[in-house]
C-alpha cells in the first residue's frame, strides 16, 4: 500500500488543502508518518510549504516528526526558496550539520538557490566548501547552481572556476556563466563563450541567445548582435516574446532603432508590456519622441494598459525630445490612469524643466514634491545647472547633496564645470581640495569602438594605442580641417586654469575624438563609425564631431552614458539638445 501510495504521489505536483489533509491523516492512522524513512510524508510537507505555500504549517508538521529523513529536511529548506526569508534555508541547513542529519546534493542545491534570492556571498562560498567536502561536486545540476549562484553576487572569477572544473556539463551550464559574464560586466566573455558552446557541440536554446545578446547590447556589436538575430530566426526563437523583446533592446544599443522597430512590428507573438516599453525607451534613447509619444497612445489603443515603466520611458522620450508641454501632460494624467508617480518619475519631470532652463521650476519641484528626493534627483538638477551655468542653484544642490552623504565625483565635477564656465578658478581650486580630503577619484573618460572583430579602448590623451602616431596625425588633419568651417574651441569645458592653446590640446585628445579618428583611419570610406563613451560626451566634441560627419561624409554614431548621438552630414540626431 506505501509503494503505491509513494509512486502515486510522487507524480503529483499540488493536491488541494482538503486532499492534503487526508493525506496526512492517513499517514498518522497507518503509522507511516514516523516510519525512518517515507517519501509520502516528504510529499505532504512539500505540499503544504510548496504548493499550498503553507510553509509555518510544513514546519508545525515537521517538528513532529521524530526522526525527520533527508528528504523531510530538504521540503522544508525548498520552501524557504519561495518565503519572504530565504536566509532561513542557510539556518535550517546549519542546524542540520549541528545535528549530523545527512545532507545530500539537493540541500546543497535548495540552500544555494536561497542564497542567490538575498545574494548571500558568504554563505555561497561556504557551501560550496561543503561541497567539495562531501564530493558532490561532480553533480552537473549542483555545479550548474553553483556557478549561476556565484554569478549572481559578483564571484564571476569563482563562476568561471567552477565551470572550467565540472567533470561534465550541460546547456544550463553553458547559460549560466554566459548570462553570469553578460550581467557582470563581461561582455566580450559572454560572447566568446557563446561561440565555444558551439564549437563544444551545445545547440544555444533561447537561454544562451539571451545572454549573448545582452552581451552584444553592452558592447555595441551590431555585427555579432545581427548574426545573433539570423540564428534566432532559423530556429524560430522569435515566436518567443522576450527574446524577441531583447532583439528590440540589442538593435537599438547598437544604434539601429530602425531596426529595432522593423522587430517590433514584425513580431508574429502577443507583444506583452515589456515590448511596449523596450521600444519606447528605444525611441527615447535616440531622441525620438515624437514616434515614442505615438507608440505610448498606440500601446493604449491596443488594449495594453501602461504601467509605471511605461509613463517612466515615454517622459524620458519628452526629456530628450525637449517636449516640454507634452511631458507635464502626461506626468499629470499618471494617478487618472491608476499609475503613483514615483521618485523616478518625478526625476524625470525635473529633468524635463531643467533641460530646457526652466531651473527654478524645476528646484521648487524637489521641493514640494510629496515623496523624498533621493540623491540622483539632486544630482539631475545639479547637471541641469551645468548646463546653463547657474552657480546660485549648483552651489545650493552640492551643499544638498554633501548633507545627504553623497560622495559621488560626478557631483564635484559638475559644480568645478560650473565655476570654470565662469572663470571662478579659485573655487576649481576649492571643489578640487575637497575631493582630494574625501579621496573622490574622478572616473576617466573611456571611449571604445569595434574594429575586425576587436575591442579598441581609448582614454583622454591615450597613447598606448599601437597605431597613436597615426590617430593623432589624423586629429592634427581633422583640427585644421574643422577650422576651415569656422570651428572655434570650447574651452570652457577645460577644467583648469590654463593657457588658451593648452586648453585647446587637453580637448583635441578626448577619448571620444580619439575613437573616431581611429574609425576614419582604420575603415573604408562610407562605412559609418559607431563608438561608445562611458561618460556624457562633452559640448566641444559633439561640435567637432558634427564637423567630422560633413566633412568626411560619414555617418558616426556615438553611445554616451545617456543616449545616442547619429552625426550625418553636419547634423545631429538630438538637433543640440542633449
Amino acid at each position: 500500500m506505501a509503494s503505491s501510495l509513494d509512486s502515486f504521489l510522487s507524480k503529483c505536483t499540488t493536491l488541494s488543502l482538503p486532499h492534503t489533509k487526508q493525506l496526512h491523516a492517513h499517514l498518522f492512522t497507518t503509522g507511516q508518518f514516523q516510519l525512518p524513512i517515507s517519501p509520502a510524508r516528504s510529499k505532504l510537507l512539500e505540499l503544504y510549504a510548496l504548493s499550498l505555500g503553507n510553509l509555518s504549517f510544513a514546519i508545525l508538521t515537521f517538528s513532529q516528526i521524530r526522526t525527520p529523513s533527508t528528504n523531510d529536511w530538504n521540503a522544508i529548506i525548498r520552501g524557504f526558496i519561495q518565503s519572504p526569508n530565504p536566509t532561513n534555508a542557510f539556518a535550517w541547513y546549519k542546524s542540520m550539520i549541528s545535528k549530523s542529519r545527512k545532507v545530500d546534493a539537493l540541500t546543497c542545491s535548495f540552500v544555494l538557490k536561497a542564497c542567490a534570492r538575498v545574494l548571500a556571498r558568504l554563505e555561497s562560498i561556504q557551501i560550496h566548501t561543503h561541497i567539495v567536502r562531501k564530493g558532490f561536486i561532480a553533480d552537473a545540476l549542483l555545479g550548474t547552481t553553483l556557478l549561476d549562484v556565484y554569478a549572481k553576487v559578483g564571484e564571476i572569477d569563482s563562476a568561471e572556476k567552477v565551470f572550467d572544473e565540472m567533470v561534465k556539463r550541460d546547456i544550463a551550464s553553458w547559460n549560466a556563466l554566459i548570462s553570469g559574464f553578460a550581467q557582470g560586466s563581461k561582455p566580450t566573455e559572454a560572447l566568446s563563450l557563446f561561440k565555444r558552446m558551439e564549437i563544444d557541440g551545445f545547440k544555444p536554446n533561447e537561454i544562451s541567445v539571451l545572454g549573448a545578446l545582452s552581451a552584444c547590447a553592452q558592447l555595441g556589436d551590431f555585427k555579432e548582435g545581427e548574426k545573433i538575430h539570423g540564428y534566432i530566426k532559423v530556429e524560430r526563437f522569435d515566436m518567443n516574446a522576450q527574446v524577441c523583446n531583447v532583439v528590440i533592446d540589442m538593435y537599438a544599443k547598437c544604434g539601429f532603432v530602425d531596426k529595432a522597430y522593423s522587430v517590433f512590428e514584425s513580431m508574429s507573438c502577443r507583444k506583452d508590456i515589456v515590448t511596449w516599453n523596450t521600444m519606447i525607451m528605444a525611441f527615447a534613447m535616440h531622441g525620438e519622441g515624437c514616434k515614442a509619444l505615438e507608440l505610448f497612445e498606440k500601446m493604449d489603443q491596443s488594449g495594453v494598459s501602461p504601467d509605471d515603466v511605461s509613463y517612466l520611458a515615454v517622459l524620458c522620450a519628452c526629456n530628450h525630445g525637449g517636449l516640454v508641454e507634452e511631458g507635464f501632460r502626461l506626468f499629470n494624467s499618471m494617478e487618472n490612469c491608476g499609475v503613483k508617480p514615483n521618485v523616478k518619475h518625478y526625476g524625470s519631470v525635473v529633468d524635463l524643466l531643467g533641460r530646457a532652463g526652466r531651473l527654478h521650476e524645476a528646484y521648487d519641484i524637489v521641493n514640494s514634491m510629496p515623496t523624498v528626493p533621493d540623491i540622483v534627483l539632486w544630482q539631475t538638477l545639479l547637471g541641469a545647472s551645468r548646463t546653463h551655468r547657474n552657480v546660485e542653484i549648483a552651489e545650493t544642490v552640492s551643499r544638498k547633496l554633501v548633507e545627504m552623504g553623497s560622495n559621488h565625483c560626478g557631483d564635484f565635477v559638475l559644480l568645478s564645470n560650473v565655476y570654470a564656465a565662469r572663470e571662478r578658478w579659485a573655487d576649481v581650486g576649492r571643489v578640487r581640495e575637497a575631493m582630494k580630503n574625501r579621496d573622490v577619484k574622478k572616473v576617466p573618460g573611456l571611449s571604445y569602438i569595434e574594429g575586425n572583430g576587436v575591442i579598441h579602448k581609448f582614454y583622454n590623451a591615450d597613447k598606448s594605442h599601437e597605431s597613436w602616431r597615426e590617430i593623432y596625425a589624423k586629429l592634427d588633419e581633422i583640427r585644421f580641417r574643422v577650422k576651415e568651417y569656422g570651428y572655434v574651441a570650447e574651452t570652457s569645458f577645460v577644467l583648469h586654469d590654463i593657457g588658451e592653446e593648452d586648453k585647446e590640446n587637453v580637448l583635441g585628445h578626448h577619448s571620444e575624438k580619439l575613437a573616431v579618428a581611429f574609425g576614419l583611419i582604420s575603415t573604408s570610406e562610407g562605412t559609418p563609425i559607431q563608438v561608445i563613451k562611458n561618460l556624457r560626451i562633452c559640448g566641444d566634441c559633439h561640435f567637432v564631431i558634427k564637423l567630422i560627419s560633413k566633412i568626411y561624409d560619414r555617418e558616426i554614431i556615438v553611445r554616451d552614458r545617456v543616449r545616442f548621438h547619429r552625426f550625418k552630414e553636419g547634423f545631429c540626431s538630438c538637433r543640440d539638445y542633449w
